[in-house]
Protein backbone atom coordinates (compact mmCIF):
# COMPACT_ATOMS: atom_id res chain seq x y z
CA UNK A 1 0.00 0.00 0.00
CA UNK A 2 1.56 3.33 -1.03
CA UNK A 3 1.57 5.58 2.04
CA UNK A 4 0.15 8.72 3.37
CA UNK A 5 2.49 11.19 2.08
CA UNK A 6 2.48 14.59 3.71
CA UNK A 7 2.09 18.02 2.53
CA UNK A 8 5.17 18.69 0.71
CA UNK A 9 7.55 21.89 1.49
CA UNK A 10 10.03 23.69 -0.02
CA UNK A 11 12.35 22.38 2.30
CA UNK A 12 11.66 18.14 1.54
CA UNK A 13 10.49 18.71 -2.42
CA UNK A 14 12.89 16.17 -3.28
CA UNK A 15 10.71 13.33 -1.97
CA UNK A 16 8.27 14.09 -5.02
CA UNK A 17 9.17 10.67 -7.34
CA UNK A 18 9.58 13.13 -10.48
CA UNK A 19 13.49 13.50 -9.75
CA UNK A 20 15.45 12.16 -12.45
CA UNK A 21 18.23 12.93 -14.75
CA UNK A 22 17.55 15.42 -17.53
CA UNK A 23 15.54 13.65 -20.23
CA UNK A 24 13.60 14.27 -23.42
CA UNK A 25 9.99 13.84 -23.10
CA UNK A 26 6.79 13.63 -25.08
CA UNK A 27 3.74 15.29 -25.70
CA UNK A 28 1.00 14.43 -27.42
CA UNK A 29 0.21 16.59 -29.88
CA UNK A 30 -3.30 17.59 -31.12
CA UNK A 31 -2.78 19.05 -34.45
CA UNK A 32 -6.32 20.32 -35.96
CA UNK A 33 -5.64 18.76 -39.35
CA UNK A 34 -5.43 15.05 -37.77
CA UNK A 35 -7.60 12.69 -36.27
CA UNK A 36 -8.44 12.64 -32.53
CA UNK A 37 -7.49 9.14 -32.26
CA UNK A 38 -3.68 10.28 -33.57
CA UNK A 39 -3.09 10.80 -29.56
CA UNK A 40 -3.20 7.03 -28.79
CA UNK A 41 -0.92 6.29 -31.31
CA UNK A 42 1.76 8.86 -30.38
CA UNK A 43 1.56 7.67 -26.78
CA UNK A 44 1.98 4.01 -27.93
CA UNK A 45 5.31 5.09 -29.41
CA UNK A 46 6.43 6.76 -26.84
CA UNK A 47 5.85 3.88 -24.49
CA UNK A 48 7.85 1.77 -27.37
CA UNK A 49 10.30 3.81 -27.79
CA UNK A 50 11.41 4.03 -24.51
CA UNK A 51 10.53 7.47 -23.17
CA UNK A 52 10.11 7.92 -19.54
CA UNK A 53 7.64 10.72 -19.83
CA UNK A 54 4.25 11.96 -21.86
CA UNK A 55 2.11 14.94 -21.18
CA UNK A 56 -1.25 14.60 -21.73
CA UNK A 57 -2.80 18.14 -22.53
CA UNK A 58 -6.20 19.29 -23.08
CA UNK A 59 -7.62 21.08 -26.47
CA UNK A 60 -10.96 20.41 -27.93
CA UNK A 61 -11.07 16.62 -28.16
CA UNK A 62 -10.73 14.31 -25.23
CA UNK A 63 -11.17 15.05 -22.03
CA UNK A 64 -7.44 15.08 -20.29
CA UNK A 65 -8.16 12.78 -17.17
CA UNK A 66 -10.15 10.50 -19.57
CA UNK A 67 -7.38 10.29 -22.10
CA UNK A 68 -4.77 9.83 -19.80
CA UNK A 69 -6.09 6.46 -18.03
CA UNK A 70 -6.98 5.23 -21.49
CA UNK A 71 -3.40 5.33 -22.20
CA UNK A 72 -2.35 4.24 -19.12
CA UNK A 73 -4.14 1.04 -19.39
CA UNK A 74 -3.05 0.75 -23.13
CA UNK A 75 0.84 1.26 -22.30
CA UNK A 76 3.33 -0.53 -20.22
CA UNK A 77 5.45 1.63 -18.39
CA UNK A 78 5.44 5.38 -19.26
CA UNK A 79 5.25 7.99 -16.28
CA UNK A 80 2.28 10.73 -17.32
CA UNK A 81 1.65 14.33 -16.77
CA UNK A 82 -1.60 16.11 -17.34
CA UNK A 83 -1.47 19.11 -18.26
CA UNK A 84 -1.28 22.22 -18.28
CA UNK A 85 -4.50 22.69 -17.30
CA UNK A 86 -6.67 25.81 -17.27
CA UNK A 87 -7.32 26.64 -12.86
CA UNK A 88 -9.93 29.02 -14.22
CA UNK A 89 -12.06 25.78 -15.93
CA UNK A 90 -11.73 23.06 -12.84
CA UNK A 91 -12.03 23.58 -9.22
CA UNK A 92 -8.68 22.18 -7.22
CA UNK A 93 -10.78 19.42 -5.73
CA UNK A 94 -12.01 18.17 -9.31
CA UNK A 95 -8.22 18.34 -10.64
CA UNK A 96 -6.92 16.31 -7.49
CA UNK A 97 -9.90 14.19 -8.18
CA UNK A 98 -8.91 13.44 -11.90
CA UNK A 99 -4.62 13.02 -11.28
CA UNK A 100 -5.70 10.35 -8.25
CA UNK A 101 -8.30 8.51 -10.02
CA UNK A 102 -5.83 7.94 -12.71
CA UNK A 103 -3.08 7.45 -10.83
CA UNK A 104 -5.32 4.39 -8.61
CA UNK A 105 -6.48 2.95 -11.92
CA UNK A 106 -3.84 2.81 -13.93
CA UNK A 107 -0.98 2.52 -10.76
CA UNK A 108 1.57 4.67 -12.29
CA UNK A 109 3.38 7.62 -11.76
CA UNK A 110 0.64 10.79 -12.64
CA UNK A 111 1.85 14.25 -12.35
CA UNK A 112 0.06 17.21 -13.09
CA UNK A 113 0.81 20.65 -14.51
CA UNK A 114 -1.08 24.00 -13.80
CA UNK A 115 -1.84 27.31 -15.86
CA UNK A 116 -3.43 30.57 -15.98
CA UNK A 117 -4.42 29.96 -19.55
CA UNK A 118 -5.61 32.70 -22.19
CA UNK A 119 -9.25 34.68 -21.99
CA UNK A 120 -10.03 32.73 -25.12
CA UNK A 121 -9.90 29.40 -23.38
CA UNK A 122 -11.13 30.17 -19.80
CA UNK A 123 -14.08 32.90 -20.63
CA UNK A 124 -15.02 31.98 -24.28
CA UNK A 125 -14.48 28.48 -24.81
CA UNK A 126 -15.49 27.19 -20.69
CA UNK A 127 -17.49 30.40 -20.04
CA UNK A 128 -16.08 30.99 -16.89
CA UNK A 129 -14.94 34.12 -15.28
CA UNK A 130 -11.08 35.01 -15.90
CA UNK A 131 -10.52 36.59 -12.40
CA UNK A 132 -7.29 37.07 -10.12
CA UNK A 133 -5.77 34.37 -12.71
CA UNK A 134 -2.21 34.18 -10.82
CA UNK A 135 -3.94 34.17 -6.99
CA UNK A 136 -6.26 31.20 -8.68
CA UNK A 137 -3.20 29.49 -10.06
CA UNK A 138 -1.60 29.91 -6.59
CA UNK A 139 -4.23 29.25 -4.47
CA UNK A 140 -5.00 26.14 -6.66
CA UNK A 141 -1.61 24.28 -6.54
CA UNK A 142 -1.28 25.03 -3.29
CA UNK A 143 -4.93 22.91 -2.67
CA UNK A 144 -3.98 20.18 -5.53
CA UNK A 145 -0.71 19.49 -3.51
CA UNK A 146 -2.56 19.07 0.06
CA UNK A 147 -5.27 17.00 -1.12
CA UNK A 148 -3.12 14.66 -3.08
CA UNK A 149 -0.93 14.39 -0.07
CA UNK A 150 -4.36 13.34 2.06
CA UNK A 151 -5.01 16.77 3.43
CA UNK A 152 -8.06 18.74 3.13
CA UNK A 153 -9.29 21.50 1.44
CA UNK A 154 -10.07 24.75 3.12
CA UNK A 155 -13.94 24.06 2.44
CA UNK A 156 -13.02 20.54 4.38
CA UNK A 157 -12.84 18.39 0.95
CA UNK A 158 -10.97 15.27 1.26
CA UNK A 159 -10.30 12.16 -1.57
CA UNK A 160 -11.29 8.98 -0.46
CA UNK A 161 -8.88 7.36 -2.76
CA UNK A 162 -5.74 6.28 -1.90
CA UNK A 163 -3.10 9.34 -2.01
CA UNK A 164 -0.52 8.54 -4.34
CA UNK A 165 2.73 10.43 -4.85
CA UNK A 166 2.40 13.58 -7.86
CA UNK A 167 4.68 16.33 -8.44
CA UNK A 168 2.93 19.76 -10.06
CA UNK A 169 4.10 21.66 -12.76
CA UNK A 170 3.45 25.64 -12.84
CA UNK A 171 3.09 26.97 -16.65
CA UNK A 172 4.84 30.47 -16.35
CA UNK A 173 5.63 33.05 -18.70
CA UNK A 174 4.91 36.53 -16.63
CA UNK A 175 7.10 37.50 -13.39
CA UNK A 176 4.67 36.31 -10.84
CA UNK A 177 3.70 33.61 -12.61
CA UNK A 178 7.63 32.44 -12.76
CA UNK A 179 7.40 32.95 -8.92
CA UNK A 180 5.04 30.94 -8.48
CA UNK A 181 6.62 28.12 -10.09
CA UNK A 182 9.35 28.61 -8.20
CA UNK A 183 7.54 28.31 -4.59
CA UNK A 184 4.71 26.55 -5.37
CA UNK A 185 5.74 24.29 -8.30
CA UNK A 186 8.09 20.74 -8.58
CA UNK A 187 8.74 22.58 -11.97
CA UNK A 188 8.22 25.48 -13.72
CA UNK A 189 6.80 24.77 -17.64
CA UNK A 190 7.71 26.88 -20.82
CA UNK A 191 5.61 26.48 -24.03
CA UNK A 192 7.04 28.27 -27.64
CA UNK A 193 9.71 30.35 -25.65
CA UNK A 194 13.73 30.72 -27.57
CA UNK A 195 16.87 29.57 -25.98
CA UNK A 196 17.00 33.19 -25.22
CA UNK A 197 13.84 33.58 -23.36
CA UNK A 198 14.28 30.46 -21.88
CA UNK A 199 17.35 31.70 -20.10
CA UNK A 200 15.82 35.00 -19.05
CA UNK A 201 13.25 32.82 -17.21
CA UNK A 202 15.30 29.78 -15.93
CA UNK A 203 17.29 33.09 -14.67
CA UNK A 204 14.16 34.67 -12.66
CA UNK A 205 12.80 30.86 -11.68
CA UNK A 206 16.28 30.07 -9.96
CA UNK A 207 16.86 33.55 -8.31
CA UNK A 208 13.06 32.74 -7.23
CA UNK A 209 14.30 29.41 -5.82
CA UNK A 210 12.66 26.90 -8.33
CA UNK A 211 13.80 23.44 -8.95
CA UNK A 212 13.36 22.28 -12.10
CA UNK A 213 12.68 23.58 -15.58
CA UNK A 214 10.76 21.57 -18.63
CA UNK A 215 10.21 23.50 -22.11
CA UNK A 216 7.60 22.02 -24.98
CA UNK A 217 8.97 22.51 -28.15
CA UNK A 218 7.75 21.46 -31.30
CA UNK A 219 9.87 18.93 -33.28
CA UNK A 220 10.14 17.37 -36.69
CA UNK A 221 13.48 15.75 -37.32
CA UNK A 222 14.36 15.89 -41.28
CA UNK A 223 11.00 17.09 -42.08
CA UNK A 224 9.11 16.87 -45.03
CA UNK A 225 7.06 20.06 -46.43
CA UNK A 226 3.67 19.11 -44.91
CA UNK A 227 5.61 19.16 -41.19
CA UNK A 228 6.56 22.54 -42.14
CA UNK A 229 3.31 23.30 -42.98
CA UNK A 230 1.92 21.56 -39.86
CA UNK A 231 4.34 23.63 -37.62
CA UNK A 232 3.21 26.76 -39.11
CA UNK A 233 -0.19 27.01 -38.92
CA UNK A 234 -0.07 25.93 -35.28
CA UNK A 235 1.81 29.29 -34.63
CA UNK A 236 -1.36 31.33 -35.86
CA UNK A 237 -2.89 31.29 -32.71
CA UNK A 238 -0.74 32.70 -30.60
CA UNK A 239 0.96 35.36 -32.57
CA UNK A 240 -1.39 37.81 -30.99
CA UNK A 241 -1.50 36.23 -27.61
CA UNK A 242 -0.05 37.66 -24.37
CA UNK A 243 3.57 36.32 -23.92
CA UNK A 244 3.38 34.87 -26.81
CA UNK A 245 3.63 37.66 -28.74
CA UNK A 246 6.72 39.03 -26.54
CA UNK A 247 8.46 35.83 -27.02
CA UNK A 248 8.55 36.48 -31.10
CA UNK A 249 8.86 40.19 -30.95
CA UNK A 250 12.25 39.33 -28.50
CA UNK A 251 13.15 36.23 -31.70
CA UNK A 252 12.91 39.72 -34.13
CA UNK A 253 9.32 39.25 -35.56
CA UNK A 254 7.97 42.11 -33.99
CA UNK A 255 6.66 43.06 -37.85
CA UNK A 256 4.59 39.86 -38.06
CA UNK A 257 3.49 40.09 -34.18
CA UNK A 258 2.35 44.02 -35.02
CA UNK A 259 0.73 42.56 -37.97
CA UNK A 260 -1.46 39.69 -36.28
CA UNK A 261 -2.51 42.54 -33.62
CA UNK A 262 -4.77 43.94 -36.56
CA UNK A 263 -6.40 40.95 -36.60
CA UNK A 264 -5.92 39.78 -40.04
CA UNK A 265 -7.83 36.65 -42.14
CA UNK A 266 -5.95 33.36 -40.58
CA UNK A 267 -4.86 32.94 -44.13
CA UNK A 268 -2.91 36.29 -44.74
CA UNK A 269 -1.05 35.73 -41.24
CA UNK A 270 -0.70 32.19 -41.95
CA UNK A 271 1.44 33.60 -45.06
CA UNK A 272 2.90 36.13 -43.66
CA UNK A 273 5.13 33.30 -40.57
CA UNK A 274 8.42 32.93 -42.42
CA UNK A 275 10.19 29.39 -41.91
CA UNK A 276 12.72 31.37 -39.48
CA UNK A 277 10.01 32.20 -36.88
CA UNK A 278 8.83 28.58 -36.48
CA UNK A 279 12.42 27.31 -36.14
CA UNK A 280 13.29 29.56 -33.57
CA UNK A 281 10.89 28.17 -31.34
CA UNK A 282 11.20 24.41 -32.62
CA UNK A 283 13.82 21.59 -33.03
CA UNK A 284 13.50 21.66 -37.04
CA UNK A 285 15.82 20.03 -39.17
CA UNK A 286 18.28 17.15 -39.72
CA UNK A 287 19.79 15.55 -36.81
CA UNK A 288 22.54 17.21 -36.24
CA UNK A 289 20.81 20.36 -36.70
CA UNK A 290 18.01 19.64 -33.60
CA UNK A 291 20.72 18.19 -31.69
CA UNK A 292 22.42 21.38 -31.49
CA UNK A 293 19.31 23.04 -30.75
CA UNK A 294 18.11 21.10 -27.79
CA UNK A 295 21.98 21.98 -26.29
CA UNK A 296 20.85 25.31 -26.70
CA UNK A 297 18.38 24.90 -24.78
CA UNK A 298 20.24 22.98 -22.25
CA UNK A 299 22.64 25.88 -21.82
CA UNK A 300 19.73 28.24 -21.09
CA UNK A 301 18.98 26.29 -17.74
CA UNK A 302 16.03 23.63 -19.43
CA UNK A 303 16.11 20.39 -17.72
CA UNK A 304 13.50 18.59 -19.51
CA UNK A 305 12.99 19.22 -23.30
CA UNK A 306 9.34 17.96 -24.08
CA UNK A 307 9.07 17.58 -27.58
CA UNK A 308 5.75 17.91 -29.48
CA UNK A 309 6.13 15.41 -33.07
CA UNK A 310 4.94 16.47 -35.90
CA UNK A 311 2.64 14.45 -37.90
CA UNK A 312 1.83 15.60 -40.97
CA UNK A 313 3.94 13.00 -42.68
CA UNK A 314 5.56 11.22 -39.83
CA UNK A 315 2.81 8.49 -38.54
CA UNK A 316 2.96 8.72 -35.09
CA UNK A 317 5.70 11.15 -35.09
CA UNK A 318 7.70 7.81 -34.99
CA UNK A 319 10.54 9.35 -37.04
CA UNK A 320 11.01 12.16 -35.16
CA UNK A 321 10.74 10.21 -31.79
CA UNK A 322 13.21 7.15 -33.03
CA UNK A 323 16.35 9.87 -33.60
CA UNK A 324 15.68 12.02 -30.54
CA UNK A 325 15.55 8.62 -28.49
Amino acid sequence: MTPVLPVISRDVRDVVPHKRQDGISVVLPYWPDRPAGEALEVAAAADDLGFDELWIGEMATFDAFALATAIGLRTSRIALTIGPLAVGVRSPATIAMGVASCANLVARDVNVALGTSSTLVVEAWHERARRQPARTLEHTATTVRSLLAGGKSDGGFRLRLEPRPCSIGIAAFGPRAVRIAATHGDRMVLNLVTPKTAARLCEQHNAAGGARTAVWVPAAVDPEDDDRAQLTRALVAYLAAPGYAEVFAEAGFGDVVAFARTRPHPRELLEAIPPELVEAVGLIGDVKAVTKRIAEYRAAGIDDICVVPATASDRAGRRTLTSLR
